[in-house]
């Protein structure tokens, strides 16, 4: 390879870090943006001579004489749109809910993504319109099941809470906990709230609620979950499946998969997870002449952005652009880091489970509106665009992404990312110097 050749290489390498760092940077300056916007600092700084005066007593331990506290606890934090205590006297029981949603317009599930709409925010919404909540998120013992990020969808995802009941005697109802009432069935408990109907009444369309189940009060959504399974979609346009599948198998099993994640040296510092079964399957669905296929991964638990990374190594596989034997160098973790390379995109990604019937009603409607939509589409491209048009420049196997064409570098000649002994040191240096 020639000199010339060696340097384009590095300075392609080096323009898709820097694309990478920005977008990085971009998300958190919209974090950071969106709390700013929040920012209480006026209604704290009219208490703030008042705990001033409080916490110099305690600093110094001694017993401050001139400024006594009131002995009050601070005020529980209300539910926006009413206050969840004046519940209180309601009875409640301790439910899980089976969700789905399609992540489309949603950045992310969890609240804390600090950025509205978030499938959980809608959720939440919902909770405080039907008056359900009694009592804050502490007290309603929330947990779900996971976080999937901006754009992915779920049809499985677990929450568990306590919710408001008509029952006054929960512990008789409760010996059925763990038998899901789905949405199309009419055997509620006698007397009980319809939870998913209610629900649904007021949530957007874009999430359902597909059924529920009472579940004893030490059950959490996140750790009480035995297993995870996700579907990645994408077009067999001459990928070679199965060369990837051969490729896939490689990764069931108990690895470290931090060369195939987003690595948080602050959160997480275990990077071994069980991937229990991988598959490639066909889906009934074909579009001028491409065959849409989904790849099937189940595991005990995820990391960040795991999913995605191990699709976006399989398309390059699939593609000819690497050999199997990459997956083997990747999960070697004592001699190799992590080398720069873009995640597979979110939309196609979704956590799985199963519907019932009347949720079966809902979607078919939905799926009917959406190939309405595609077949104006449809319309529209063979009306304006000639077939020949591009034909010979389409990327293939972009499945959704358009790119640049560009030689492609392998990975194990591209620049690594700092591994996680760097990351911590890191860190370390910058709690020494505040």
């Amino acid at each position: 390879m020639s000199e010339e050749a060696e340097e384009i290489i590095n300075l392609r390498s080096q323009i898709t870090f820097l694309q990478n760092r920005v977008q990085e940077l971009e998300e958190e300056n919209a974090k950071f943006s969106s709390r700013l916007s929040s920012c209480r600092c006026d209604e704290l700084q009219e208490k703030k001579p008042k705990e001033k005066c409080e916490n110099l007593g305690e600093e110094r331990g001694e017993m401050n004489s001139g400024c006594k506290k009131s002995g009050r606890k601070k005020a529980t934090p209300k539910t926006p749109g009413y206050d969840t205590r004046i519940m209180n006297h309601h009875p409640r029981r301790y439910v899980a809910l089976k969700v789905m949603y399609f992540g489309q317009r949603f950045y992310g599930f969890s609240l804390e993504a600090q950025m509205d709409p978030t499938v959980e925010s809608e959720i939440f919404k919902a909770l405080e319109t039907t008056r359900l909540l009694i009592g804050d998120r502490k007290e309603i013992q929330y947990s779900r099941c996971g976080r999937t990020d901006k754009g992915v969808s779920a049809v499985g995802q677990v929450i568990a809470l306590y919710l408001r009941s008509k029952l006054k005697d929960i512990d008789a109802h409760n010996k059925h906990s763990g038998e899901t009432v789905p949405e199309e069935q009419d055997g509620q408990p006698e007397g009980e709230i319809d939870y998913v109907r209610v629900l649904n009444g007021v949530l957007p369309k874009d999430i359902r609620i597909v059924g529920w189940c009472p579940v004893p009060s030490d059950f959490s959504a996140r750790f009480s979950c035995l297993s995870r399974e996700y579907k990645y979609f994408f077009w067999n346009d001459n990928l070679n499946l199965l060369v990837m599948e051969t490729a896939g198998k490689k990764l069931i099993g108990e690895h470290d998969f931090r060369n195939f994640c987003k690595m948080d040296a602050v959160k997480v510092h275990n990077y071994r997870r069980n991937v229990m079964s991988f598959e490639i399957s066909p889906c009934d669905m074909r579009f001028e002449g491409h065959q849409l296929y989904a790849i099937k991964i189940k595991g005990s638990a995820f990391l960040w952005h795991q999913v995605r990374c191990m699709v976006a190594v399989l398309f390059m596989i699939g593609q000819g652009l690497e050999s199997p034997e990459v997956i083997d160098a990747l999960l070697d973790t004592r001699t190799l880091r992590k080398p720069q390379y873009l995640m597979a995109p979110e939309i196609p990604l979704v956590l799985l489970s199963y519907a019932g019937q009347a949720l079966h009603v809902h979607l078919e409607n939905e799926c009917r509106l959406y190939h309405l939509q595609a077949a104006i589409f449809q319309e529209a491209l063979l009306s304006h665009l000639p077939l020949s048009i591009g034909a010979e420049n389409k990327d293939s196997s972009s499945n959704g992404v358009t790119r640049k064409k560009a030689s492609h570098v392998p990975l194990m000649s591209r620049e690594t990312e700092p591994s996680y002994e760097e990351r911590r040191a890191k860190l370390e240096t910058v709690k020494l110097r505040a």
